[in-house]
């Protein structure tokens, strides 16, 4: 056994099952042992790849769209532009490189990167030597200096702890709502899941989304209280200065019922106890839960459309197009990036993207609709 799992073990003997959450929480974020802060685990060989990884043209067409967005905001100074989980930091050099078609959105605007592993951060500091515009890092987004603020987040929402309840008696509703916690097996010498005895609490249950009213028994919902406290915190920013918060990760448009925790180790899916601390934990993203939540706190957002709609209405087929003219030898190359960012059997419907904004905005660029607000 790893030396993280063994101090898991230790704590279930010691204080009882623990959440799911919590055990996440553990496994990705622990500073000595946890699986961000010590480890590179992106590309080919790390456990997983990023549409950034895949093609430049990704984070091309999010400077394009930062810069659409920093007009939509009146082309104020002093704009943060800000990465979640910025990875090797490729996604924001390809954004800074398209961003000098806009000399001007340049010379307005400070990046700021959230970070938690520290191998990643200098990975992203030489990734971002030569930027052309100023590049810091903060612990969260409190951190960020106050001001107009565009925020982009790739695959982040989906590494955020989750809770998990089951439901055990549909007659009961909402009092029938167990959670899912991680104890230790102890005939098995081995972690595992088990359901707690008492229902989850009132405040528990309604941070849960409306579809848990169609539940049946034994069905299971996952609940990220870690993505509203993000959405909490651009709500607070976006009441004093203007500004959009993108995110793009993989999961539904409307809530469904499953387990979807996975752990992948070298690009394969592995047991969820198989090794914390090496391994990278996910679960997909409940889409209409987070315009639900967003809605309870007056923040503006749209409803989620396709990678593969946001990216063609960005212009991704035409950026091709020129990339494959300027090289004719990647022409094929060009084409198979292309078709795994938007293709119906690779990230195109899978992966979803989804804005919020504050208020009196348009209709961001590359969406179609708000859900809680008119359109100016």
């Amino acid at each position: 056994m790893t030396q993280l799992k063994d101090r898991i073990i230790a704590r279930i003997k010691s204080e009882g099952p623990m959440s799911v959450a919590e055990y996440m929480g553990l496994c990705l974020l622990d500073p000595a042992l946890g699986y961000y802060p010590t480890r590179d685990p992106l590309g080919s060989d790390g456990d997983f790849i990023t549409a950034p990884e895949i093609s430049q043209m990704f984070g091309e067409l999010l400077g394009i769209w930062a810069i659409q967005t920093w007009r939509d905001i009146g082309q104020p100074g002093g704009v943060n532009l800000v990465e979640l989980g910025p990875g090797r930091g490729i996604m924001m050099a390809d954004m800074l490189r398209a961003a000098r078609l806009a000399p001007d959105f340049l010379d307005n605007v400070s990046v700021y990167l959230i970070e938690a592993s520290a191998a990643l951060q200098a990975v992203q500091g030489k990734t971002l030597a030569d930027s052309p515009v100023p590049v810091s890092w903060v612990d969260s987004l409190e951190d960020l200096p106050m001001g107009p603020t565009i925020l982009v987040a790739n695959e982040y929402l989906d590494c955020l702890p989750i809770r998990q309840f089951i439901q055990t008696d549909r007659f009961a509703q909402d009092k029938g709502w167990h959670e899912r916690l991680v104890t230790y097996d102890k005939d098995k010498d081995e972690l595992a899941f088990a359901v707690a005895t008492e229902p989850i609490s009132d405040l528990a249950a309604q941070s849960m989304p409306s579809a848990r009213v169609d539940a049946r028994n034994d069905d299971l919902l996952e609940v990220c209280p870690a993505a509203h406290q993000v959405l909490d915190a651009v709500k607070k920013r976006f009441e004093f200065s203007p500004g959009r918060a993108l995110f793009i990760d993989y999961g539904p448009g409307t809530t469904e019922f499953g387990d979807t925790l996975q752990a992948l180790k070298r690009h394969e899916k592995v047991g969820v106890f198989s090794d914390p601390g090496n391994t990278d934990l996910t679960a997909r993203v409940d889409f209409a839960a987070l315009g639900e939540f967003a809605g309870s706190i007056d923040l503006t957002a749209t409803a989620p459309v396709s990678q593969n709609e946001f990216l063609s209405k960005l212009g991704i087929e035409m950026r091709a197009a020129t990339l494959a003219k300027a090289s004719p030898d990647s022409k094929l190359k060009i084409a198979r990036q292309l078709d795994r960012l938007t293709g119906e059997e690779q990230m195109g419907t899978l992966f979803k993207a989804m804005c919020f904004q504050s208020d009196g905005l348009v209709v961001p660029m590359g969406f179609r609709t708000i859900l809680n607000a008119e359109e100016t």
